[in-house]
């Protein structure tokens, strides 16, 4: 195959890219390793462009607190796809539409998580925002900080943060990982 014909693929998908962003009003995207300094550029380059749309302080401190516990979650609980990785990737996105912003987050989970996983998400799901503060408070007497440096708070944190039910999806990569899918919806009125 040419070098042009190679060159006018990657064109057509660039464009593709950029119209299913558009179309999706998704604002930032990222993938990649997920690292302190990551975090801190992303939710400046979000915070900057909520602040040109002149976005509420409320609204605009919700997104950038669950974005912030989104990416930590990544960077603390990701798992690669082989042995020989090291690096914890996860993608992150940013929309806003008429009436809520989303931070969709993605990384690799061992199937061996997904059960305790997912009945901690439908646990949380099940929860109105006294339940979710009553299971916080208990999480934190009970609770020992685990080796990835928190108590299981973070996405208790999410839910009472953003006020919504928690969406997640898992699809299967192999029999050993699988792509665990959070979004998170944040209200804008």
């Amino acid at each position: 195959m040419s070098k042009e014909i190679e060159s006018h693929r990657f064109l057509d998908f660039a464009y593709q890219l950029y119209k299913t962003m558009k179309t999706n009003e998704i604002n930032l995207v990222y993938e990649g390793e997920v690292t302190q300094e990551i975090t801190k550029t992303f939710t400046s380059l979000t915070e900057r462009n909520m602040a040109k749309s002149e976005e509420s302080n409320q609204v605009q401190r919700k997104v950038f607190n669950v974005m912030v516990e989104c990416l930590q979650n990544i960077s603390k609980h990701a798992d690669t796809l082989s042995e020989d990785e090291e690096d914890r990737r996860g993608i992150v996105m940013v929309s806003r539409g008429e009436d809520s912003y989303k931070i969709i987050t993605g990384n690799v989970i061992r199937n061996s998580k997904i059960p305790g996983l997912k009945e901690s998400l439908e646990h949380i799901n099940s929860l109105d925002k006294k339940g979710l503060s009553s299971l916080y408070k208990q999480q934190i007497v009970e609770s020992k900080i685990s080796d990835k440096g928190g108590a299981g708070l973070g996405l208790i944190d999410i839910a009472k943060k953003t006020g919504s039910k928690l969406s997640y999806q898992f699809k299967e990569l192999n029999n050993d990982v699988s792509f665990f899918i959070l979004t998170s919806t944040i209200k804008r009125n």
